[in-house]
């Protein structure tokens, strides 16, 4: 697919679900317009056979009152369907803006962004403008989560990626699929549904203990005994008051359980609900991909019920429950103790599901994360997947490009690192590209290791643990000067290549918070102990005297620069990587054309 046929797409969903939405909102003002005729004529017919008697009323009313309920399902079941295809439309909309970066519909995981973490600051995993935001289309919060782990775990075994690669090739080739899933999701009231079982565990046991078991048969025997002896003057009236007081004490005896158990469960109807819809799309659909296999695999019926019918089976339960303060759950639970009922169903379906619960919600947060990852590959037809080698380490890619700059603009560079160890020393002018190149190769690692698409030409990469440093920042809150707070960083670098892990490092400007004779000094140190330690990356650097340490280490550190091209008055950028030293630096420049400084 190209991107032409990616717009083309997407405009014609648009389309499409502009359509189904408008018959579906037609469909609803016609059954609603019925509805209303139905209610006038019940009326008027009452009105006018208004002396004929009781039989013919009932027999009015009967007629009026089955159309109009039938006429209220289908309402419903029409509203679902409406919603469900203005979420359809919403997606397919968002879609085909996400094509021009626009991502601000969709959630960029801000609460992850953590300033410790190896990269995910660095290369602007999380936020506002986030590669997250870019492709995050997660519709419960645990499958959020999950995706964020990935992000900040990426894989590290050549195997690893691979399987989870096939997963997404598939879930990139079902659009159908993962639109549905999104949608079904997102149309459950605006929620974002956890996964979690612990609520379960808070669930009080009482209702399936003998006493429990008798009482609630004998409670509506004893009512309608009283009831058949009143009717036929067995019994006075008195003793329907005393099965009233009796039934009350009875029915309120467990409120304080039943009251725990709706407290453990609240607000879960509407959970469950959902989660047993993207199960049962899960359940309907039939999987290729190992993994993806053995996710739906998780699902397979038990005592006959599969996992969506389970759940939604629960939630049904718990929706009556919360009914328990309505007229009719009082009156029913007067009569019938029907919260003791359910109670007793809701502990009978904990006996034989509560052990799958947890296995259920797992490969359903799984399939969650894993159609965002499809979706990027889906819209992105133009990135292809890196070849992949198992030895530690190799990058080499040409026409790397950042997936959030826009392609019309996008600057792409190459990069070669084909065996350990190996540094490539960046020189450059302020604003000539550098920081960008370092976050492109970067987050297109990061793509590669979590199996995905990556923004190059071409790319063959070593999966490995991934650390940086681009912007370090001081502490007032822990008292950490900046200097400070980068030496800590570093260390962090020294202490896990001394523990015998395999880093591809990038780093941005060491030592910033030092003089320029120690910073040299610190750099130089620093860069011969991460080669000695046969370690893999690249450095960015004002500093032009680190370019001598491919002199030093010709076969383990190479230079590259990205120049300002100044003439006269004009300065001019190419963000194209030239091979070499930097010659030109343009701080002076810049500062007399803003008239900070005077020059001649």
């Amino acid at each position: 697919m190209t991107m032409e046929a990616l717009i083309r797409f997407y405009d014609e969903r648009i389309a499409q679900h502009r359509v189904t939405l408008e018959a579906l909102k037609r469909k609803i003002y016609h059954a609603g317009t019925l509805r209303l005729l139905i209610v006038v004529a019940a009326l008027v017919a009452v009105w006018i056979a208004r002396g004929v008697g009781w039989a013919v009323l009932t027999g009015i009313v009967v007629a009026c009152v089955v159309p109009f309920v039938a006429l209220m399902v289908y309402h419903n079941r029409l509203a679902v369907q409406r919603d469900f295809a203005a979420e359809l439309l919403r997606l397919n909309e968002s879609e085909r803006r996400a094509i021009d970066y626009d991502f601000s519909v969709f959630d960029g995981g801000g609460e992850y962004a953590d300033a410790a973490h190896p990269f995910a600051l660095d290369l602007d995993v999380f936020g506002e403008q986030s590669l997250f935001r870019s492709l995050n289309r997660t519709v419960t919060s645990a499958g959020q989560s999950l995706l964020a782990q990935w992000f900040m775990r990426p894989l590290t075994e050549r195997a690893a990626v691979l399987r989870r690669r096939e997963a997404i090739c598939e879930l990139a080739d079902r659009p159908d699929f993962r639109q549905c899933f999104y949608a079904t999701g997102i149309a459950s009231k605006g929620q974002r549904p956890g996964a979690s079982d612990e609520w379960m565990k808070g669930i009080p046991r009482f209702a399936d203990r003998a006493v429990w078991r008798v009482l609630k048969v004998l409670v509506p025997a004893l009512w309608i005994v009283v009831a058949v002896g009143y009717a036929v003057g067995a019994f006075p009236a008195w003793t329907a008051g005393g099965m009233l007081a009796l039934s009350f004490g009875v029915a309120n005896l467990p409120a304080g359980r039943i009251h725990a158990l709706c407290k453990s469960a609240d607000r879960m109807e509407d959970v469950l609900r959902s989660y047993a819809a993207l199960i049962a799309r899960v359940e309907a659909e039939t999987f290729r991909a190992e993994s993806l296999v053995a996710m739906r695999r998780r699902f397979v019926p038990t005592e006959g019920v599969s996992a969506s019918q389970a759940i939604r089976g629960l939630s049904r339960l718990i929706g009556a429950l919360d009914q328990r303060y309505s007229m009719a759950g009082l009156l029913l639970n007067l009569f019938l103790l029907r919260d003791v009922w359910l109670a007793g169903r809701v502990e009978r379906w904990m006996v034989r599901h509560a052990g799958h619960v947890a296995d259920w919600f797992g490969a359903l947060v799984e399939v969650d994360a894993l159609c965002s990852l499809g979706g990027f590959a889906f819209n992105h037809p133009d990135y292809p997947y890196p070849d992949l080698t198992d030895a530690y380490f190799c990058m080499e890619g040409r026409g790397l490009g950042h997936p959030l700059i826009h392609r019309d603009r996008c600057v792409r560079n190459d990069l070669h690192i084909a065996r350990p160890p190996h540094f490539v020393v960046i020189t450059g002018a302020n604003m000539a590209g550098k920081s960008t190149y370092l976050r492109t190769v970067g987050v297109n690692f990061l793509l590669a290791c979590m199996g995905l698409p990556v923004c190059a030409e071409q790319l063959t990469v070593s999966p490995a643990p991934l650390f940086t440093s681009l912007r370090t920042a001081d502490s007032l809150a822990a008292g950490e000067s900046y200097f400070f707070a980068e030496l800590k960083r570093l260390k962090q670098i020294i202490d896990r290549l001394q523990a015998g892990e395999q880093l591809f490092i990038i780093l941005d400007e060491i030592l910033k918070g030092t003089n320029s004779e120690d910073k040299r000094k610190g750099s130089l140190a620093l860069m011969k102990q991460l080669v000695g330690r046969g370690a893999c990356g690249i450095i960015a650097t004002h500093d032009l005297q680190l370019g001598a340490l491919a002199d030093e280490f010709p076969d383990a550190v190479e230079n590259g620069c990205f120049e300002a091209d100044m003439t006269a008055d004009t300065l001019t950028f190419s963000y194209r990587m030239r091979p070499g030293v930097a010659q030109n630096m343009n701080a002076c420049f810049l500062m007399k054309r803003m008239g900070i400084i005077m020059g001649s």
